[in-house]
């Protein structure tokens, strides 16, 4: 399973029932936080998102609606008795307000909690079934987006037919790697024999707050799933520029330039008190948009 719940989605002002940016990305065995608005735990215990599950979180930059709920979310998931690592990837300067806000309130985290520093573009989380990779976004501070790539080996053992040509199972890991098994007389075996083809590995690209850049389009080239920011509506193109954000037709143009599967938007202005708008602008240049909704998920 691979799934992306929406818990915040509106930009600086929370306004009209919509959260500042946060994201919870699923996997069967634990769970990413991408940005941590004002709001980010209230929105998690709505949406039944479990603190215990998140292993890591993301933080894109230090605008406050991307991380203004991340002191209240720790020192809760604290209270409530959790003991193993938290691990946290983020713009360096976040460390010492952090610091800072847990010495004044003299508060003792029961578990360990891990800061990694985001200096420059690549993997900065290699785990069992996915990496993390980093990239640089333009906005008016030190701003990063984050891919999700799914590990997966190339091919799956069929045991019925594996057991047929006497394969042990040590030689199970082997075939996913694709290898032909020879038995103890010397004959080969193929690969193809006796495993089939996985699906290929899912992947998902956050863009965090970006100005229209096409430079993104290669990092971003055909991810199953793109976030992308848009703030405005097409009219405001000059506003969204000057403010270092994008707009709807700005958004869906990287996404089609990305051939990428799938586009959801958000990042919406307060400007607007609803929404209306945004979905039948984007599809006009992407057809494969979607709003992103607080509390909707999307499956990868």
């Amino acid at each position: 399973m691979l799934a992306l719940t929406i818990l915040g989605n509106n930009s600086a002002i929370p306004a009209f029932d919509r959260n500042p940016t946060a994201q919870v990305l699923q996997t069967n065995d634990e769970s990413y936080l991408i940005d941590c608005g004002e709001g980010t735990q209230m929105q998690m215990a709505k949406y039944k998102m479990r603190r215990s599950k998140i292993t890591r979180i993301f933080i894109s930059h230090l605008h406050g609606d991307h991380y203004y709920g991340l002191i209240g979310l720790i020192t809760s998931m604290g209270l409530l008795g959790r003991l193993h690592e938290l691990h946290l990837h983020a713009p360096a300067a976040l460390e010492d307000i952090l610091k800072l806000q847990l010495n004044v309130a003299d508060t003792r985290l029961p578990f360990p909690l891990h800061f990694h520093a985001i200096k420059e573009e690549g993997i900065i989380a290699d785990d069992k079934k996915m990496t993390v990779e980093c990239f640089k976004t333009k906005h008016r501070i030190e701003c990063w987006g984050f891919i999700f790539r799914e590990k997966k080996n190339p091919r799956k053992v069929n045991p019925e037919r594996a057991s047929i040509y006497e394969i042990p199972a040590a030689f199970y890991e082997k075939l996913q790697q694709g290898q032909d098994y020879v038995n103890k007389k010397g004959t080969i075996v193929p690969n193809e024999e006796v495993t089939i083809a996985a699906t290929p590995p899912r992947s998902y690209a956050f863009c965090a707050d970006t100005i229209y850049d096409e430079t993104l389009v290669d990092k971003i080239k055909n991810v199953d799933l793109l976030y992308h920011e848009t703030t405005y509506l097409k009219d405001l193109h000059e506003r969204a520029a000057s403010r270092f954000h994008s707009t709807t037709h700005q958004a869906a143009t990287i996404a089609k330039m990305g051939n990428v599967k799938k586009l959801i938007i958000g990042h919406f202005s307060s400007k607007y008190e609803t929404l209306d708008d945004f979905l039948p602008e984007a599809r006009e240049i992407f057809d494969n948009t979607e709003l992103a909704l607080e509390g909707a998920c999307y499956k990868i």
